[in-house]
């Protein structure tokens, strides 16, 4: 079953014209970044219980898909980290297509075989992991 809830508003003016865009034309298709496509998460928040969507670099493989917690390499996560660690089910809309999807966070080997398909997939990462110390988050969400 689809998250269901009252929706946040999005204050980040680039991230609402994003949705917005999305929104209108019904398809993730109509926005990307650098000619890279997008998916966009819903999530729920971790303080407020509010459904929060958030548009993030389409890294897919094999019905799994991959949210990486880059924040553009900045030293702290980006906010929706604590949202999907306390609520690790979302739902993505890839394109037209819907799916609900469980996170799980990964380490090891697992980690790394996700992190070169992400670098595949928007190489801009491999140069946000060398602008911090922090290891980038990665979760693989996968069919509930």
């Amino acid at each position: 079953m689809p998250l269901q809830g009252e929706y946040a508003v999005e204050k980040t003016p680039w991230v609402a014209e994003q949705l917005a865009k999305i929104d209108e034309t019904g398809t993730t298709e109509s926005v990307d970044v650098m000619g890279m496509r997008v998916v966009v998460f819903t999530m729920r928040g971790a303080k407020t219980g509010k459904l929060r969507r958030v548009p993030l670099m389409r890294v897919e493989h094999g019905g799994s898909y991959l949210a990486v917690a880059s924040k553009g390499g900045a030293p702290e996560n980006p906010a929706w980290f604590n949202n999907i660690v306390a609520h690790p089910e979302v739902d993505l809309q890839d394109g037209t297509e819907h799916h609900e999807l469980v996170a799980r966070r990964l380490s090891g080997a697992e980690r790394a075989e996700w992190w070169e398909r992400a670098v595949a997939a928007y190489p801009p990462y491999a140069e946000y992991q060398t602008k911090t110390d922090r290891e980038i988050p990665l979760f693989v969400c996968e069919p509930r």
